[in-house]
């Protein structure tokens, strides 16, 4: 496995996925830490498991639970970015209320209260789009445990934004 083929294939997405779970300038230097350290445990993929994508998602998601102080951080300050609360005129609260923007701030507390597991399973089904096998082998859990987080997470999210 050659892990400079493995950065230029892969490189940009894991970057982007870490740039929405961590700071901009922590994701750069974990996305050189997931490379470092596949190189590292190359010799430990087993290509009979599937691609390598879902496995190099794996070791990211481990250093963003590393990191996840500093993603509730982030979490909290995109919820204080979002737009003042509408005046008291019931037709201002009702396009407020239709406006999905009006719900960032209660889905953002929402994903930062979620437990790690099914937070993690969430991002990497909804962010990232990642099946349900490839989330399996990234998480290192069997496939029912992450449609159990998954639903979990769901149904955490949906009942905070009701």
């Amino acid at each position: 496995m050659d892990v400079a083929e493995l950065f230029d294939r892969h490189g940009s997405t894991l970057l982007r996925f870490l740039a929405r779970r961590v700071p901009p300038a922590e994701a750069e230097d974990l996305l050189g830490e997931v490379f470092r350290i596949a190189f590292e445990r190359r010799a430990a993929f087993d290509p009979s498991r599937g691609e390598v994508r879902p496995w190099l998602y794996g070791i990211a998601a481990n250093l963003v639970a590393k990191h996840h102080r500093g993603e509730a951080r982030r979490l909290r300050a995109m919820a204080r970015l979002s737009p003042p609360a509408p005046a008291d005129d019931p037709a201002d609260r009702a396009v407020a209320a239709a406006d999905a923007g009006a719900l960032r701030p209660r889905l953002l507390d929402g994903l930062e209260a979620l437990p790690e597991g099914e937070r993690q399973a969430l991002l990497l089904f909804a962010w990232e789009e990642l099946t349900y096998e490839e989330i399996a082998f990234a998480l290192g859990i069997p496939v029912g445990t992450v449609r159990s987080r998954l639903s979990r997470a769901r149904a955490r999210l949906s009942e905070g934004l009701t």
